[in-house]
């Protein structure tokens, strides 16, 4: 009961008007109470509720606006409410919103293709999300890597995967085996086995580690929730001739960087290879949750009827909507803008750093931005947010931005105005940057092998 009367006294909102000469009146916000009580503490949420957005904006409940650049983590890409998205939602949601993958529907076959356009893969697998994609993946490597001799239900020779140090790839128990973020791993140790990570950017520890064992490297072109991180071209390289040598696959994880986030169709197109699987999800359907597995040709051929499967992947609502996503980025021509925006606000940035001893480095690949801090990025984000602006840290020290693709000139300089006032303003913490580097040894590793 104690516990519970904290709640509501943390919980409560003013929710009503006060009358002309009159006290205000405060009342508890029932929504934010039964999400304490009901809800799995999986999440530590910020005490608003959000009712609705427009464009880049987003509004709570007692209409605060806020400029939105963190964008549902990647997922809103063209903002919220777009006018196009919400017209084919309407229309499809009054036709069918789920058939069974049992049966062909309008849209799958064409968002296939021109996925296999965008990325220069030949196969597409409609999953419900990225980690269930990334789970599909590893399943094919295994598969792949199987050779005919060896008989099923036995540990194939290859079945080893690489991954990289810093890396995230979801919360499933095959994306959680790959991800080398010890909080989200080790809790739910024994893992699935046969993942090894590699140090990131380092060529030598790659070739070390990589044998005719191996089934596949899995890799984040950029990094994300490990602070904006970009695979170096060498490191890449040597990855797609390693696998190549010792008949494993190369998979990209574009969950987060794809789909013109870096200002190309998919990050790994600046490099001169591509790789055998590309797995994407985040903003694919504009907010409604939908992922894919793009494979080559070769990777395809080895999947046969009832070797794997999903409910709900690729419905007919959720791929009509990712095709209008598509084709809303060419028709807009978004990746010209994503380019100059993100270019914008790094210049921005960087003159804020040159007069602010708070920010570290700032990284960037088009509008997925990362600004690492001299301190703990906590209080800023809470400071954004009084400000009226949404961001989040990840790593503890960097500031993660990830505006929609949408966003305007005006847009990333209301932005900039009001971060130089979080910057000046926001509660400095005690902690200095050798003192964090201590606490976390892993950070000074992954900055050395950039």
């Amino acid at each position: 009961m104690m516990r519970a009367a904290s709640q509501k006294k943390s919980l409560i909102r003013s929710v009503s008007k006060p009358k002309q000469g009159s006290a205000k009146t405060v009342q508890p916000d029932w929504r934010l109470l039964d999400a304490e009580q009901f809800l799995l503490p999986t999440y530590k949420r910020q005490p608003v509720v959000m009712t609705h957005g427009r464009g880049p904006f987003v509004f709570d409940s007692t209409g605060k606006k806020y400029l939105d650049f963190l964008g549902g983590i990647a997922v809103n890409a063209l903002g919220h409410a777009h006018p196009r998205i919400v017209k084919v939602i309407r229309r499809e949601a009054a036709r069918a919103i789920h058939l069974s993958n049992l049966y062909h529907h309008a849209y799958q076959g064409p968002l296939a293709r021109k996925l296999a356009g965008w990325s220069g893969m030949d196969r597409v697998f409609f999953s419900n999300s990225g980690t269930e994609a990334i789970d599909g993946a590893m399943k094919l490597a295994r598969l792949f890597g199987r050779q005919a001799d060896e008989t099923p239900g036995t540990t194939a020779k290859k079945h080893r995967f690489l991954a990289l140090e810093n890396s995230f790839h979801g919360r499933t128990f095959g994306a959680i085996s790959v991800t080398s973020t010890e909080k989200y791993r080790l809790p739910f140790a024994p893992v699935v086995p046969g993942a090894e990570f590699v140090r990131f950017n380092d060529v030598a520890d790659l070739e070390a580690k990589f044998d005719d064992t191996v089934c596949a490297i899995l890799l984040e072109t950029v990094q994300g929730e490990g602070g904006i991180y970009p695979v170096s071209e060498e490191f890449w390289n040597r990855a797609r001739t390693l696998a190549t040598q010792h008949g494993a696959l190369l998979i990209a994880d574009e969950i987060q960087c794809g789909l013109g986030r870096t200002g190309r169709y998919f990050a790994y197109q600046k490099f001169p290879s591509r790789p055998d699987i590309v797995l994407i999800a985040k903003p694919l359907a504009a907010g409604l949750p939908l992922g894919a597995i793009l494979a080559r040709e070769e990777v395809a051929a080895r999947v046969s009827p009832g070797v794997h499967g999903t409910t709900f992947g690729g419905g007919p609502l959720a791929c009509a909507v990712a095709l209008e996503f598509l084709k809303i980025v060419e028709d807009q021509k978004l990746l010209e803008n994503i380019r100059t925006r993100g270019a914008e606000l790094r210049d921005g940035l960087t003159k804020l750093a040159s007069k602010s001893s708070l920010i570290r480095e700032i990284r960037s690949e088009g509008l997925m931005i990362g600004v690492e801090l001299s301190v703990e990025g906590g209080p800023f984000v809470t400071e954004a947010m009084r400000r009226g602006l949404l961001i989040n840290c990840t790593h503890d020290f960097t500031l993660r931005l990830l505006p929609p693709f949408i966003i305007t000139r005006a847009q990333v300089r209301e932005f900039l105005r009001l971060f130089e006032l979080i910057l000046a303003t926001a509660p400095q913490p005690a902690s200095a940057l050798d003192s964090a580097e201590s606490a976390d040894p892993g950070r000074v590793a992954h900055a050395a092998a950039r």
